[in-house]
């Protein structure tokens, strides 16, 4: 797995990403959970349709930065729950750090009257 950075061409998939492995940092949630807590957090800035939530965590299972697991769940039947793996806690630290040096540089460059 590739060191992550951000990179103005992929910048909504980099945020998407820290966006959820952020959020099952702090604990095991379905989809719809991650969702929620996200934009709840967010203060409604950030959401995310099933359209785009479910490929992006497909994707952070295939590379094993999460794991889901399936159990039966109330009268909605089955839910794959999902967990940050090792890996994915690494990454996370990776991704963090990135995107604070992103969000320094961007800052600067866009201040009024500095130089």
């Amino acid at each position: 797995m590739a060191k992550a950075t951000v990179e103005t061409q992929n910048l909504t998939r980099s945020c998407n990403e820290l966006l959820i492995l952020s959020a099952l940092e702090r604990g095991p949630k379905h989809g719809y959970e991650l969702a929620i807590d996200i934009e709840e957090r967010g203060a409604g800035i950030f959401g995310f349709k099933h359209g785009t939530l479910y490929p992006i965590l497909h994707k952070l299972e295939k590379n094993k930065l999460i794991c889901g697991a399936w159990s039966d769940e109330g009268p909605r039947g089955k839910r794959k729950s999902y967990e940050l793996t090792d890996r994915g806690r690494r990454y996370l630290g990776d991704l963090r750090t990135s995107w604070k040096a992103f969000s320094e540089r961007l800052l600067t460059v866009i201040e009024r009257g500095k130089s």
